[in-house]
């Protein structure tokens, strides 16, 4: 009861305060602005969250009662605005952004007490877990990547020049995609954009799965990874939004851990789907669906699923009020109240809000001063992601945006760049240790004998092969080299990573094999014939020796990160984001294995997505958010790259690189300034 006369009293000031303003935006009863005195009337105030009916008996549940009305302060049609000294279109540019200015500092105080007086409860949950689908979504678009490169690129035939073209490509989807989404969401909204977003990347994300060419499945991924770039800057935006101070940091931190349920997903999926080869189908040898496109189909899932559960729920109330929406903010601000009011069981409590601050609108001045433009630059003009993007790098918040985009920058640099870095370590050292056990046939002959078994792992050198038969066989990482197959004969043979190189075939007959020219290197073949040659890459994971191992590493390194999730979303409102973002950076330089790596990093990824949310105004929160997240993906294309080429050169610089990063970001990070005690501006 204390609390609520508090909140009372604190909205009454700032009706005071209005009252004495008497300038534009005066706010008074008599112009009509939040005066609805039967829903707010203090003897007899009854909520629409009342369960039943009123003392009348005739206004129901959820029945509409009146919004409080807002006047703008500008004069209605024939009227004479009375206290109004100057017109807002004889105000400089610079006057009206002052004035908005300070109308967002009281929306900001105002917005803080009004969401104390909603509450945390139903509705915070059910948003926390439709966001988190999303968010999930990401995650999982991340470690799809890593997963289905081998398979994907084995599968299309991808020559050496084409290999790791996936994971850069995805990457440059989602940095395009997070700048262009997180921008819009400030202009068009929070959920109407990621809905948009999500729906795309759904969309590319399936229709990946059943295209069959390198070329098109690269433009698909693409576009999925554009289409879910917009979801961390928004989701972030979006939640931040519904939270008051005290909860915001600590569920902000819960909610990263979607992220990574994402990544457990993605990898005991890769796990369990992607080894078996018996998960497939193919029609003829055209058309082949591996496990590996299963595994994308499946992944897929979070996303359907986010944007189903997302059509449910409302456009955020704090953007609203930024664009000057009072009736729409109303009602979602009623709506959350109400319904964690139900869920106390205080069906009767009433919202007591009767006015809300509504910041100086600049999108009429901007319009009025492109009059004269072409359609094209109104409806740029209108959306102006641009021009937002800008005002990132204007006072007070520029330093912040600099600092911000460079620990984003070095964070995902090394984390990125180790992700994979680590498994192709794991291969390349298994590779190695592969050929090592390699078995060497020099000079040797075989006459009249018949091959009806897997030849793996060998070299053959000046070999003779008279008369002989290969059928229904295999040639598994096998190479022959200076040659000669005389009246052989080869039937339904498949040579994984196998190659005939300065070998000779003479009066040799092939049905259907795989062997053709790009495994004849430097081979003569005399007076012999192909009939009915297999066509694209034959693909089994049984190849694959090291497939079980390197996913259910991974599995591994993803289930680590859940107790830094843990551990950082207890702590984040106790000992402040900025400790533990720079303190995790710095001691991620000491990481030796994935797991140790991933557990460590998670907690300066929590910190960082709550600093952005809560250092940035709500109108340009989202493409600040959009533009750090892109920055992140830029050093994740860099991280592919760079960390790529030292897989099986060395282990010391991948290393040493990415501490030198972290250590550098983490410095920066401590200072930003802590934005624990912040409202949301």
């Amino acid at each position: 009861i204390d609390d609520h006369k508090e909140r009372k009293n604190s909205y009454n000031r700032f009706q005071n305060e209005d009252e004495e303003e008497n300038n534009y935006n005066n706010y008074t009863q008599q112009d009509g602005n939040y005066a609805d005195n039967a829903a707010n009337d203090e003897d007899g105030a009854s909520s629409d969250a009342t369960e039943g009916h009123d003392d009348e008996d005739e206004i129901y549940e959820g029945e509409y009662q009146g919004v409080p009305a807002y006047n703008d302060g500008k004069p209605r049609d024939g009227q004479v605005a009375l206290g109004q000294p100057v017109s807002d279109s004889l105000k400089s540019r610079k006057e009206l952004e002052n004035e908005r200015l300070a109308d967002e500092e009281e929306l900001a105080q105002q917005y803080e007490l009004i969401m104390q007086e909603c509450g945390h409860g139903r509705f915070q949950w059910q948003l926390f877990f439709v966001l988190g689908l999303a968010l999930m979504s990401d995650g999982v678009e991340v470690f799809v990547v890593g997963f289905v490169l081998p398979s994907a690129e084995t599968d299309m035939c991808v020559p050496n020049s084409g290999a790791g073209w996936l994971g850069s490509i995805v990457y440059l989807g989602m940095m395009f995609g997070a700048f262009f989404w997180g921008g819009l969401s400030d202009k068009l909204g929070r959920k109407q954009c990621l809905l948009i977003s999500m729906s795309f990347n759904g969309f590319f994300a399936f229709l990946s799965s059943f295209v069959q060419g390198y070329s098109m499945f690269l433009v698909c991924r693409m576009l999925s990874g554009f289409g879910i770039g917009g979801a961390v800057p928004i989701v972030f935006s979006y939640f931040a939004e519904v939270l008051a101070r005290e909860k915001r940091g600590e569920h902000l931190s819960w909610l990263c851990m979607f992220w990574m349920i994402g990544g457990i997903y993605a990898s005991a999926m890769a796990w369990a789907i992607i080894p078996h080869y018996g998960w497939s189908f193919s029609m003829g040898s055209a058309y082949q669906f591996h496990s590996w496109r299963v595994f994308v189909v499946v992944c897929a899932l979070p996303c359907v699923s986010a944007v189903v559960a997302l059509t449910f729920m409302p456009e955020s109330p704090r953007f609203y009020l930024e664009m000057g929406k009072h009736d729409e903010a109303w009602m979602v601000l009623k709506q959350i109240h109400d319904t964690n009011m139900r869920a106390r069981g205080e069906p009767e409590r009433v919202f007591t809000v009767n006015r809300i601050k509504i910041p100086k609108q600049l999108d009429e001045l901007v319009e009025m001063q492109n009059e004269s433009a072409n359609p094209v630059l109104k409806v740029l003009f209108k959306i102006k992601i641009w021009l937002t993007f800008m005002k990132c790098f204007n006072y007070p918040v520029k330093d912040n945006t600099i600092k911000l985009a460079t620990v984003w920058f070095t964070l995902s640099f090394g984390f990125y760049g180790l992700s994979v870095w680590f498994p192709d370590v794991i291969k390349h050292l298994q590779a190695d240790e592969y050929a090592s056990r390699v078995k060497i046939h020099n000079n040797e002959r075989t006459e009249d004998f018949t091959f009806n078994f897997t030849l793996e792992n060998q070299i053959h050198r000046n070999g003779v092969f008279l008369n002989d038969r290969f059928i229904s066989m295999k040639f598994k990482a096998v190479t022959f080299i200076d040659s000669s197959f005389l009246n052989c004969y080869f039937e339904d043979v498949s040579s994984v990573g196998s190659s005939f190189k300065n070998c000779t075939f003479v009066d040799s007959f092939f049905y259907n094999t795989d062997i053709d020219d790009t495994k004849l290197t430097n081979s003569r073949v005399i007076n012999s014939s192909f009939h009915h040659n297999k066509t694209g890459c034959q693909m089994t994971f049984d190849d694959d020796y090291s497939a079980y191992w390197v996913y259910f590493v991974n599995f591994l390194g993803t289930l680590a990160v859940l107790p830094g999730n843990i551990v950082s979303a207890l702590l984040m409102d106790k000992i402040g984001r900025l400790s533990m973002l720079g303190g995790s950076m710095v001691e991620s330089m000491m990481i030796f294995m994935l797991c140790l790596y991933n557990g460590l990093s998670i907690s300066a990824w929590n910190s960082l997505d709550v600093v952005t949310a809560e250092l940035y105004p709500t109108d340009r929160r989202g493409t600040g958010f959009g533009f750090c997240n892109a920055m992140c993906k830029l050093a994740a294309v860099l991280g592919n790259l760079i960390f790529g080429s030292l897989v099986g050169i060395t282990k010391a610089i991948p290393i040493l690189l990415a501490s030198s990063v972290l250590v550098g970001g983490g410095l920066v990070g401590l200072r930003l300034p802590d934005t624990r005690a912040n409202v949301l501006m």
